[in-house]
């Protein structure tokens, strides 16, 4: 499947239904981090004897690890329909710091559109390799062209 380029427009036309995929997926994560929790008290209360199939607690060990097995799923099947099925890259700590990139081109080469959850609209980009640390400040000129192929200049 070809990669999708994003003109500024396209991305900031997205940001509601991204806001709201983030919340989903932060929602999904504290579901997660809360079950892990519930498991390290168990944990501490019991150790080893918490793997025990006779101990009072093993089967609500058994529950809440089978709960963050299938959270996890769902953060994966969220992220592959919602964001990369879109086209849309969700970089590594994409979840931790709502960050999300939008490949587009600029001046013949790839790079990214980067916006970061709570920004009002997409007002950075940065190169392919240079992350969030090398986030640069759209013009009024690239916001005019970013995404359209040079031979649509």
């Amino acid at each position: 499947m070809p990669r999708r380029i994003f003109s500024v427009d396209e991305a900031n036309a997205l940001l509601p239904l991204l806001e709201g995929v983030l919340r989903e997926l932060e929602h999904v994560r504290d579901e997660i981090r809360r079950r892990r929790d519930h498991v390290a008290i168990l944990d501490a209360l019991w150790g080893d004897k918490l793997m025990e199939p006779a101990n009072p607690d093993h089967a609500e060990l058994l529950a809440h690890r089978d709960a963050i097995e299938a959270a996890a799923r769902e953060i994966q099947r969220i992220v592959e329909d919602e964001i990369s099925g879109r086209g849309i890259r969700f970089p590594q700590g994409g979840l931790e710091h709502g960050l999300l990139d939008f490949p587009t081109i600029w001046e013949g080469r790839w790079v990214y559109l980067c916006w970061r959850r709570g920004e009002p609209e997409v007002r950075a980009w940065h190169e392919t390799d240079g992350g969030f640390a090398g986030r640069r400040e759209i013009t009024p000129e690239q916001r005019l062209r970013m995404g359209r192929d040079d031979a649509d200049a």
